[in-house]
């Protein structure tokens, strides 16, 4: 149990709240109201790849667009009368992100919330992959099509595709973790059933700890990957994202 205990000392060391300043879980912790953070959470999740400073500095403009007030923005959201412009991001324009947030704006105008939705999924399909594609479909199936390019469907990827779902993963671990460094939000879940935010630096690590033999980084190799870390921790396997995270700074893998 060596690796175990050298990644127990990595988590020790950058579980907290140093860690915050320079993730996009920064954004969860700009705000106190619950509705805040979970959409502060899903915004953010959705922008969260390539270079961590230019999708940094996207969100923050897009929540300088909100006044950094993502409930009333979106509850009070018109698209014809919307200010989202320079939105678009590598793959998604604007007019994907605004298609967003007006299905946001009917998620919330229905007096429900990203929670309830992500609840009810889970207690129809009682499996969080399946939980994906339950609130995934909810956006296809509210979405103007007429009016998003392809980039849309990279803001929010189809579990069905069987890609390693990085961003949702990673929300479901900021939202229902509870830490220095995750909000903790939500408890329909438990932290044991999360699945770790798998990208190709991720996979690179775990494959030189022999934690990952698989060579593609997919769906397969996210469950291969969070068993070999249940072995470690069953009740809360993806608290080792910090540890891989850690064996990566200090070995620069």
């Amino acid at each position: 149990m060596m690796l175990k205990t050298q990644l127990d000392k990595y988590i020790e060391q950058y579980e907290t709240a140093e860690f915050i300043k320079d993730d996009p879980v920064m954004f969860l912790h700009k705000f106190n109201n619950k509705q805040d953070v979970e959409i502060a959470g899903f915004i953010s999740s959705m922008f969260a790849y390539g270079k961590r400073e230019v999708f940094i500095k996207k969100v923050n403009h897009i929540f300088d667009l909100m006044e950094n007030k993502p409930l009333d923005y979106i509850k009070s959201f018109n698209e014809k009368e919307n200010n989202l412009y320079e939105c678009d991001y590598r793959f998604s324009k604007d007019c994907d992100f605004v298609q967003i947030v007006k299905i946001l704006n009917k998620l919330y105008c229905e007096n429900e919330t990203l929670e309830s939705l992500f609840e009810y999924s889970y207690k129809q399909k009682n499996e969080i992959w399946n939980m994906f594609q339950g609130v995934v479909d909810y956006f296809y199936s509210n979405v103007n099509e007429e009016k998003i390019t392809k980039g849309f469907y990279h803001l929010l990827p189809n579990p069905a595709k069987k890609s390693a779902l990085k961003r949702l993963n990673m929300l479901m671990r900021w939202y229902v973790r509870k830490s220095a460094v995750d909000i903790g939000i939500w408890n329909f879940i438990p932290k044991s059933e999360l699945l770790i935010p798998l990208d190709t630096h991720v996979a690179k690590i775990s494959r030189k700890l022999g934690l990952l033999n698989r060579n593609d980084n997919g769906y397969e190799s996210v469950i291969e990957l969070t068993n070999r870390l249940k072995e470690f921790d069953s009740e809360d396997p993806v608290k080792y994202d910090f540890a891989l995270f850690g064996y990566g700074v200090n070995n620069k893998v």
